[in-house]
């Protein structure tokens, strides 16, 4: 035999005058089998936020999205991902900060929250992709059924709200805008080249060449239609300016709809302008929108007419900043029934002599009231929690990655805007019902 012993015999270490004092280290072994459990709902505590994301989705009527599906009992066709599983995705990712389709893909199969949502139904991303901005009429009724929630909760009043503007960066480079005349040019071109590859797709009877030019056309034909797009808007953007200028009017042949607007860091690049109106006490977004207008100037009336069309009544009071201040918009929230006093600071006047919470002669009744009230120490007190607010809620979507959209289009801009809501109600609901059930 080799050897007369069971297990062989550890060498004498020699002594340690002879021992070299090198590093000692773990080093990997990734050949260990490890034993792991493969139960999903283990893998997430039960306070986690995906939890939450789910349960918040289950009490959602999804029924409009289920209407689309055509693959049905009793028939043939695959079975499509169940749309709660979609919903569920985008919210959570909107609170993690992820805003790409193709990232969110990834984070599947890699992410154990992300998997847990899944149950073990596969994503792909361009079903992610259609389900977030296919939906954007759904998506605005979901954020007025959560806010009435709140309401009928007694958690939200509605009493005042804040409203502030949030440029967001635009898919559309600053290259893609052109003039006229370089506009009817790419037309041109983009109508030679559908043709031409309509005639390469009936002519070539190979069917991998054909399915390549038939993806090229398809690119083509978009292209196509966004040029035509940006032709036809080129008047309403030349009628805003000066009369000598209107010949140097652009448009985006890449995003039709975006327009060049001035940022926050003092820079001009392609943009939408979102606007987030809030609940000052809670901190809930209670209505949305998107423009493509650069200047907040007269959007708070038409915020205030949203909130009252989504749930019945409007705020009492409206804090805004000196953007949005425009005469016609205090005067006509401050008549009718469900009247809105204004909050905002009076422009200092040119003769800087004169006080500008002194009314004018000139100044129709709501607007001297403005100007009296906001010279008062209760209405600067009231005006501070503007800032408390919607600087606040703008942050915070700043911070969950609203800095640049990824879609095109005015329509997918403000669904993206009211994803973003959607995610801030759902965390806010939380905060709030946990206070509620706190002991007084």
């Amino acid at each position: 035999m080799a050897s007369d012993t069971l297990f062989a015999l550890v060498p004498l270490q020699r002594p340690a005058e002879e021992v070299e004092r090198g590093p000692r280290v773990q080093r990997p072994n990734r050949m260990q089998v490890e034993l792991r459990p493969v139960d999903l709902d283990a893998l997430l505590p039960v306070d986690h936020r995906a939890r939450l994301v789910w349960e918040f989705v289950e009490g959602l009527d999804l029924g409009p999205l289920y209407a689309e599906i055509k693959a049905v009992e009793g028939h043939g066709g695959r079975p499509a991902i169940d749309p709660a599983i979609l919903m569920a995705l985008w919210l959570y990712a909107t609170l993690e900060g992820v805003g790409s389709a193709r990232a969110l893909e990834r984070l599947c199969e890699q992410h154990d929250a992300y998997r847990w949502i899944c149950g073990g139904v596969s994503v792909n991303y361009h079903t992610l992709a259609d389900l977030r901005v296919g939906h954007g009429e759904w998506l605005d009724a979901q954020l007025t059924v959560s806010v009435a929630t709140l309401l009928s909760e007694g958690l939200v009043d509605l009493k005042r709200v804040a409203q502030d503007g949030v440029r967001v960066r635009a898919s559309a480079g600053a290259a893609s805008f052109h003039r006229q005349e370089r506009l009817e040019r790419h037309l041109t071109e983009a109508e030679d080249q559908v043709a031409a590859l309509r005639r390469e797709l009936d002519e070539d009877p190979a069917a991998t060449s054909r399915r390549r030019a038939a993806a090229r056309q398809r690119a083509a034909e978009g292209r196509h239609q966004r040029v035509k797009e940006a032709l036809a808007q080129l008047p309403e953007v030349a009628a805003k300016k000066k009369a000598a200028d209107r010949d140097t009017a652009r448009v985006s042949t890449t995003d039709p709809d975006a327009r060049v607007m001035k940022m926050a860091d003092g820079g001009f690049r392609p943009a939408f302008n979102g606007q987030f109106a809030t609940d000052t006490a809670t901190q809930v977004i209670v209505g949305v929108d998107a423009s493509n207008v650069g200047s907040d100037l007269g959007q708070a009336a038409p915020m205030v007419e949203q909130i009252r069309a989504r749930h019945g009544k409007g705020p009492e009071e409206l804090l805004v900043d000196g953007g949005f201040v425009a005469h016609d918009d205090i005067v006509s929230m401050a008549q009718g029934e469900t009247r809105c006093l204004v909050y905002a600071p009076v422009p200092q006047p040119r003769d800087p002599s004169r006080d500008r919470h002194v009314p004018l002669p000139s100044d129709p009744e709501p607007i001297r009231q403005w100007r009296q009230r906001m010279g008062t120490e209760p209405a600067k007190e009231i005006y501070k929690r503007r800032a408390a607010t919607s600087e606040c809620v703008n942050a915070i979507a700043r911070n969950r990655g609203l800095r640049q959209l990824l879609v095109r289009g005015l329509v997918k801009a403000k669904a993206i805007l009211l994803w973003f809501a959607l995610a801030h109600n759902l965390m806010r609901a939380v905060a709030l019902r946990r206070t509620a059930a706190l002991p007084a």
